[in-house]
């Protein structure tokens, strides 16, 4: 690659890669869009290159990677940020790269990412997206979306493992679209557990990598693109299931969870967010946004322990607890006098109250999850359903009576 001769066409753009000969369709594609001006560079070359003032000239890096450069990371990494300081935009070619390399370099400063061997026309498009996105930046900057919705958003954690949140928040976003009773969208989950989230299980819907293609372009997120990632339980529920690949939980930023809770809410009436049982660095942001945060937990000495551990964390942030609804799953029923004096001493002993009990519905619990249907749908008249049924008509009949008050 040459700079400086007036006879040679300005190099707008180039591959970087340990041989473009293994992205032989990669060749074709950049040929079709930039003709003869573009070049190649190893991954060494390019670190020399970007040094060279001819640099600053650059649109484009399409850095090709496979498996094999796995131990390449740190060396690409240093080449993304360092053209993204030059203001060039850097575009990735996987080709079977494993989800946590790829994060790494999305996070390092890649504007995006197109799996090789290359669709048709994919190339074009992600280079005319980054065109796109580099148009609008400065309007961007994490706006609202325009329709106003202004949705009421509801979280879901559990404090102990297997203690039933997702099942708990499932339920509830499908009781509470039945109670809605609205043709138009009325109620979205988010399942932002990127590791081990179960909400496409729990309803039998597969998860895609349109979800992770949509969380790694959050910057330039908008409402099409949002619900283009959303699939549909029986025509009705909305659903952004967890990505269909095992990722970090700091895929995202605070700023990007923010943008992705925006964005639902302004779309739906109710949005119910089934976080990770991990605290991690977005809880807040989470917790800034929910009107209520429901914790689950159970009656035993584990569960008891974790919510002294939260309320601490809490506390030594400076963070209320004022949003904070505990829930007590598999509660003992009305005729359990032992088990609810338990109950009340185990409140007691920890500083709080429990705003629902939820009876333990039994094996009915595990065969809806397992078939992928709410406990409506599979057991209509299943205790734990009918809890979950009565709280959301509350939560829908309070929010009726907040919007009428509003106007």
């Amino acid at each position: 690659m040459t700079g400086g001769v007036n006879e040679e066409p300005r190099i707008r753009a180039c591959t970087v890669c340990r041989d473009v000969r293994n992205f032989d369709l990669l060749i074709e594609d950049m040929e079709a869009v930039f003709a003869d001006t573009w070049g190649e560079l190893t991954f060494i070359e390019t670190v020399s290159f970007l040094d060279d003032p001819d640099a600053s000239d650059l649109e484009l890096l399409a850095i090709a990677l496979d498996d094999e450069d796995a131990a390449q990371t740190n060396l690409v990494k240093l080449i993304i940020e360092r053209a993204a300081a030059k203001s060039i935009r850097i575009l990735l070619i996987a080709e079977s790269l494993s989800p946590i390399l790829l994060h790494q370099m999305l996070r390092a400063g890649a504007d995006d990412f197109v799996p090789y061997p290359l669709p048709e026309n994919a190339l074009k498009d992600a280079i005319e997206r980054l065109h796109k996105s580099a148009q609008t930046a400065a309007s961007a900057q994490f706006a609202p979306t325009p329709s106003g919705r202004n949705g009421t958003v509801l979280a879901v954690q559990s404090l102990a493992g297997g203690a039933g949140a997702t099942t708990f928040a499932v339920n509830l976003a499908w009781e509470m679209m039945l109670a809605q009773g609205k043709s138009d969208p009325s109620v979205c989950i988010l399942d932002l557990d990127f590791q081990s989230g179960t909400v496409s299980t729990y309803l039998d819907l597969p998860r895609t990598e349109k979800v992770y293609e949509m969380l790694s372009q959050t910057s330039t997120l908008d409402r099409d693109a949002f619900f283009s990632a959303l699939q549909r339980f029986q025509e009705k529920l909305h659903v952004l299931t967890a990505p269909s690949d095992m990722l970090p939980l700091d895929l995202l930023s605070p700023d990007e969870i923010e943008r992705v809770i925006g964005i639902a809410s302004d779309s739906f009436d109710t949005v119910i967010i089934d976080m990770p049982r991990t605290i991690v660095h977005w809880t807040e942001t989470v917790l800034s946004a929910a009107e209520q945060y429901f914790a689950i937990m159970e009656l035993d000495m584990r569960s008891a322990q974790n919510t002294l551990r939260l309320i601490r964390a809490l506390k030594a942030d400076g963070l209320s607890m004022d949003k904070f609804h505990f829930v007590l799953n598999r509660a003992p029923r009305f005729t359990d006098l032992g088990g609810r004096s338990r109950a009340k001493r185990m409140a007691e002993s920890l500083g709080i109250s429990f705003s629902t009990l939820i009876p333990d519905g039994g094996a009915q619990v595990r065969d809806a999850n397992d078939h992928g249907l709410p406990l409506g749908e599979f057991a209509a008249k299943n205790p734990a359903g009918k809890e979950i049924r009565k709280l959301a008509i509350a939560l829908s009949e309070a929010k009726g009576t907040a919007k009428i008050a509003a106007e």
